[in-house]
């Protein structure tokens, strides 16, 4: 008997062969899928090839040690702080001691100006123009300011430590030096300070913050008093003598955007009489780099010269409350005048 070869499948049957082991629902599925899948899978490509460099970069960036952008300088005031007095009227049953004490919160007068001492009363009569013993209701006399802080603000050209650091024997197993962390001042240091053009003032200043040169300083300092024979403790300021060059102790400091808050208090510089006063007389401009940085409420002019009463707070602090003095320069007067 002939044998019969069997017939070879055609490929659109196997196709169809193959269709019909496919259930529909999951040939739908598998089109829906590649529908979405697809794209997604593109936009992803695509999305990946940008944050992937700026992942890289931002755990790159987080090695790096980061250089500390300076502080943008203010602008100089247009003026410098002006020591100054201000005129009073004598009352009935008004004395120089019992003046000092009410309108100058003077209350160590009786100590300073006494009449054991009596080079000390003739000081005093020469510094309000009239002779404490004769004052008679009606009299004009001239007040100033005991023992007067100034607001400072200004950048620090050169800082030198009181103290040379001390010689370190050589170690033995090599120590890498760290990088400039700033000048130590927590000993004190004296600083060079620009505080106008053409003016610097030598700063005796004592922080725990590190210093840089070219670093800006805010800080309460105190100003250059008169020297009169016979009295150390003389308490008023030449309202002639210039700044530039003068020595100054700084206070209550802040060091760019860092405030010490262990920095000293402004009482522990001697002479003042701040512990017994409460507080302390301030002289300022009103401008960026000195008055506003405190943040007062002043609301005058910029440039205006300024002679303000600080109160003293528990923690050592001068602080400006309200109802506190105000008193503005007049510069045709050359006198203070209240606000």
């Amino acid at each position: 008997m002939a044998s019969r070869m069997p017939s070879r499948p055609r490929a659109s049957d196997t196709f169809r062969s193959l269709l019909r082991l496919i259930p529909w629902k999951l040939l739908l599925l598998l089109i829906l899928f590649g529908a979405i899948v697809t794209p997604v899978f593109n936009y992803s490509l695509h999305l990946g090839d940008r944050i992937m460099p700026a992942l890289s970069s931002f755990f790159y960036a987080l090695g790096v040690p980061t250089t500390p952008v300076p502080t943008p300088y203010p602008a100089f005031a247009r003026a410098l702080p002006q020591p100054g007095s201000l005129l009073y009227t004598v009352q009935e049953g008004d004395n120089c001691d019992e003046i000092l004490t009410v309108q100058m919160h003077m209350m160590d007068a009786s100590q300073i100006f006494s009449d054991a001492k009596p080079e000390t009363v003739r000081a005093l009569s020469s510094a309000i123009g009239k002779d404490c013993h004769r004052l008679q209701p009606g009299m004009v006399i001239r007040l100033s300011p005991q023992y007067p802080l100034m607001a400072l603000g200004g950048i620090i050209l050169k800082a030198r430590p009181a103290t040379p650091p001390q010689a370190l024997p050589t170690p033995l197993i090599p120590v890498p030096t760290p990088p400039n962390q700033g000048i130590d001042c927590s000993q004190g240091c004296t600083m060079q300070v620009r505080i106008a053009p053409g003016v610097e003032v030598n700063v005796d200043a004592t922080t725990n913050v590190p210093v840089q040169n070219g670093s800006w300083i805010w800080a309460f300092a105190t100003y250059p008093l008169a020297h009169v024979a016979g009295m150390s403790n003389y308490p008023y300021a030449n309202p002639q003598t210039a700044l530039n060059g003068a020595t100054l102790h700084a206070c209550q400091i802040q060091i760019d955007d860092t405030y010490d808050d262990h920095s000293p208090s402004c009482d522990e510089f001697q002479p003042n009489t701040i512990d017994d006063d409460g507080g302390a007389w301030l002289l300022g401009v009103v401008g960026s780099s000195s008055l506003d940085h405190w943040k007062l409420p002043l609301h005058l002019p910029q440039g205006t010269r300024v002679l303000l009463w600080l109160s003293l707070d528990a923690h050592g602090n001068l602080t400006f409350h309200k109802g506190n003095e105000v008193y503005r320069y007049d510069e045709q007067q050359q006198l203070y005048v209240r606000v």
